[in-house]
Order: C-alpha cells, then structure tokens, then sequence
C-alpha cells in the first residue's frame, strides 16, 4: 500500500509569466477536475489552502522588457514560497497548481530550504517540453516562464534567484530535465554548461522511458535526497495535453507520463509537485487538467492493482 500523506493544495493562478493568457485559470481547473477529492480517496488528508493573491496583468506595467512583470511576479513567488514553507513544516506535501511555470521558483525554494532543515539534498525532477534557464540576457520574449530554473540554479533573474534563504537554491547535478524537445539557441550553450543531467526525447526514445527516467532519479536522489517534481503539462504530446499555453509535438504518451509518475511514487521521496501551464482557454472539454489529475494521483500512490 502506497504510503498516506497529508497535503497541502495551494493555487497560485498567475499569467504574468507567460505569453499567452488563460493560465490563471489552471487552478480553478483542477478544483473542476477535482483534484483534491479524488486524493483523498486515495486515502491522503488533503487540506485546500485556496489561492495565493495575484494581481491582473491589465492592471501592473510590465516593466524590464527583458523580464516582463518581474517585480509582480516575484513578489507571487515569495507568497508561494511561504505557503509552501510553512506547509513543508507542518509535514503536509505541496500539490501547487500554477499558473505558469515561473511560479515554481517559489515553491522549490521552499522544498529545498526544508530539506537542508531536514539535513537533506534536494533532487529536482524537471518534467517539461523546455528547460526554462533562459536569462534575461538570453531570452528574446522577456517572459518569465522560461527562466524559473536558471534562477533556481543561479543570479538571474535576481528577483526570483533571491527567494529563499540559500543562493542558489539547487545545485546543478541534483536537477534533471525531462523530456526536453524545445530549445531556444541560446539557452542550449546555458543548458549545455550548466552541469544539469538532460534528458531529451530522442534519450526517451532510443533508451526507453523507463531507463531514463531511473537514471534521471537516481542521479538526483543519491544519498537521502527529497524529491521536488516540477510538471509542466506541455511535456506531454498535443494529442493528450492539448490545452497548453506552448504545446510541442513529440511529446511523452499518455503511458509514458504515467510511468514517470509511477516511478517518482516508486522512490517514496516525494515532498512537493508542481503541476503547471494548464490553459483551459485552449484545452477541450478540460481535458488536460483530467489529465494533470490523473497523473498527481499516479505521483502519489494510485496503482493498476
């Protein structure tokens, strides 16, 4: 029997990260899709701690063009981050649904300033179509969702590297990407120096997901580490996740994202998840938050038999 957690749901539905609206719907989605019901059916206490305050892009100047509503979506994270935090102390696992995916560097600050209490590693497992460590030097959209994971593995941008009580919040060989399959030029030569383990679709392909993503896990998890699965439902395929603000094809079959969740399960790690970028402006019949549902549930415990 899979193990019985206490978890925290925290909304975060935030947009200013993004290109596209209808993100800060995503919340309001999986409550639709009821994400927290069907947890605790699994068995789990699940305690819905509402959304975090945001404000509505119409009404904030975007700023830097190089990092549009910085200053906004910071001070976001640094909520986030408390709520986590003080969620992380209470013993309970964040389940936060963002919002885009800039959110996430607020609450894997919080899972790692918790597991340097707990005289823990944490390991990031960063399941995306993107690796999302463009700088504002690098980026040619200035959005802030392509840059969460370079400030949590660096200096930039300096509001978002600076949540938290360690800079930078994780350490490189602890993080691994998967399912990457869209990089912008630049990012790849940040992507390539960082130190961060990468696994792309081509990996999946030619090794099979299974071996990769027990690869990926035990490269990050060595030792006592936690586990913080960052998910960005645009890591899955068009056709199964079609209600994404940056669908790219070629993405991970509905099997496949059941058994990168099944093996995450497997691990007994897990301290927090993110699950992010769900658009429901885009998605059919909300398909794609059934979907993200279906794969928390996978994360934390629910088996075939």
């Amino acid at each position: 029997m899979a193990p019985v957690h206490n978890i925290a749901v925290i909304g975060v539905p935030l947009d200013l990260g993004a290109g596209r609206r209808g993100v800060d719907m995503g919340p309001s989605a999986l409550r639709i899709a009821q994400l927290g019901g069907r947890l605790a059916a699994l068995g789990h206490t699940v305690t819905d701690r509402g959304d975090v305050r945001y404000p509505v892009r119409e009404t904030r100047p975007s700023g830097d063009p190089r990092k549009r509503y910085i200053r906004d979506i910071a001070r976001v994270c640094r909520q986030l981050y408390r709520v986590s935090a003080a969620a992380l102390d209470a013993g309970s696992t964040p389940v936060v649904m963002g919002g885009d995916h800039s959110v996430s560097a607020g609450s894997v600050a919080a899972t790692a300033d918790a597991a340097r209490r707990r005289r823990r590693p944490l390991g990031v497992l960063w399941v995306d179509a993107h690796a999302d460590m463009n700088t504002p030097s690098t980026s040619t959209s200035g959005n802030v969702h392509g840059m969460p994971l370079a400030a949590l593995l660096g200096s930039e941008p300096a509001e978002l590297a600076g949540i938290g009580q360690v800079s930078p919040a994780v350490r490189p060989e602890r993080v691994a990407l998967l399912g990457i399959r869209s990089l912008d030029p630049s990012e790849k030569a940040l992507v390539r120096d960082s130190g961060v383990h990468v696994f792309t679709m081509s990996d999946i392909d030619r090794l099979g997901l299974a071996t990769v993503t027990q690869r990926a896990l035990s490269l990050i998890l060595r030792g006592r580490a936690d586990l913080h699965l960052s998910l960005d439902l645009d890591a899955c395929d068009p056709t199964i996740a079609p209600g994404v603000g940056t669908p790219v094809r070629g993405g991970l079959s509905y099997r496949e994202a059941h058994m990168v969740m099944e093996l995450v399960a497997d691990t007994g790690r897990l301290r927090a998840l993110d699950l992010v970028e769900i658009n429901p402006t885009l998605d059919i019949h909300n398909t794609t938050a059934e979907l993200a549902v279906e794969l928390a549930l996978s994360a934390l415990g629910q088996r075939i038999l």
